[in-house]
């Protein structure tokens, strides 16, 4: 019975976007973690054609009509960059289909949201890898990514989620945690919590470039993982970057430190075996490699003297919001077991350290692709 009403809530949705065709089946895609992902099929001149059918979390994104607005103008804007260099942007960027009034987004009777894009034929993604290659590919569709967008009017795009790599600002949340306290727990971390405030100093140092304007906005993924790019499913090679929720200004610095902090570790994001826990150098070259030779002709340098400053940014913020979630009482962060965002915290802090102590090997590294 449930499943009949979901199937026909996802019929009607489907009506309100005039896809084309008969209407034969759909599957729940789990990937993901916010929204609510279906992949719909009809059928149409003798064969099925896909369709990606989300229901977005109006809780975690509270202005959805942005979010839209900001996927929509950004992927049209790089379609329009592919189509004046090749025949077809079918497969390098994600199109959105229109509603019947001509809008890229409908309201149910219900409240949901939803919207419809084209599956991208013989595509893949990896949710975790070791592959150099694709490493390194996922770093040159982000750095592509990156490069369509140079010359995007960053003004136009709406801020989805305020202050969210504002990296004093998440020092000064930690510092409120720990002066509540409101679980009892400081007192047993006092350790970790140290580690974290020495790295301050660093770890806004990109954030204050960019207040004191070295560093310029752009537009920015802001979510940059490898579950995130779409693979061609026989040669591995990427084809478009997914997952747009979360675009909107902020620095390059950034997208590329968050895509090292989970490509290039040793580890897991919650490894307990913290004499494991390390950066890869050669997974960090790959990405490096991929990234920096698709956008930087596009990047001051300034900003490319960023990048490995970036790594460290977005490992320290990740690790020091686990250890904020924790003293809190885990209350943001979804944990599988009760000691999980601490254990996060402890790895991230040392992935941090690492990083810090090769950080002269990284930079060299960011200068050698550039040339």
């Amino acid at each position: 019975m449930i499943k009949e009403k979901e199937e026909q809530q996802i019929k009607e949705v489907c009506e309100r976007f005039c896809l084309c065709g008969e209407y034969r089946s759909y599957e729940i895609i789990n990937s993901g973690h916010i929204n609510t992902t279906y992949r719909v099929y009809y059928f149409r001149n003798g064969e099925l054609k896909d369709y990606i059918l989300q229901r977005v979390n109006t809780y975690v994104f509270r202005d959805p009509v942005s979010v839209m607005d900001n996927i929509s103008s950004v992927t049209e804007f790089i379609r329009a960059k592919i189509k004046a260099k090749q025949a077809t942007a079918k497969r390098n960027v994600l199109h959105y289909a229109k509603t019947c009034e001509g809008d890229y987004y409908t309201f149910m009777d219900d409240g949901g949201f939803w919207r419809c894009c084209r599956y991208i034929d013989g595509s893949v993604c990896f949710e975790y890898t070791d592959d150099l290659k694709v490493i390194e590919e996922s770093g040159k569709a982000f750095g592509e990514f990156q490069r369509y967008l140079q010359d995007y009017p960053v003004e136009k795009l709406s801020i989805v989620i305020p202050h969210f790599h504002n990296t004093v600002r998440r020092y000064a949340a930690f510092r409120d945690a720990i002066a509540e306290d409101a679980e009892y727990r400081v007192a047993d971390i006092q350790a970790d919590i140290d580690g974290y405030l020495e790295l301050e100093e660093i770890a806004t140092k990109c954030y204050r470039m960019q207040r004191e304007g070295i560093l310029p906005l752009r537009v920015t993924h802001n979510d940059t993982k490898t579950s995130n790019v779409l693979f061609d499913a026989d040669t591995h090679e990427h084809l478009s970057v997914i997952d747009l929720d979360t675009v909107m200004p902020g620095l390059v610095a950034f997208d590329f430190g968050d895509a090292i902090r989970v490509a290039a570790s040793t580890s897991a994001e919650d490894e307990r075996d913290l004499d494991i826990v390390a950066l890869d150098i050669e997974k960090y070259e790959a990405f490096t490699r991929g990234f920096v030779g698709e956008v930087s002709g596009a990047l001051l340098d300034a900003e490319k003297d960023s990048l490995a400053l970036g790594a460290i940014a977005m490992t320290v913020e990740c690790g020091m919001r686990f250890l904020t979630d924790y003293i809190n009482g885990d209350k943001y962060f979804k944990i599988h077991y009760p000691d999980q965002n601490l254990v996060r915290a402890r790895c991230h802090l040392v992935l941090a350290k690492d990083m810090i102590a090769h950080l002269p090997e990284m930079q060299e590294i960011v200068k050698k692709y550039c040339k």
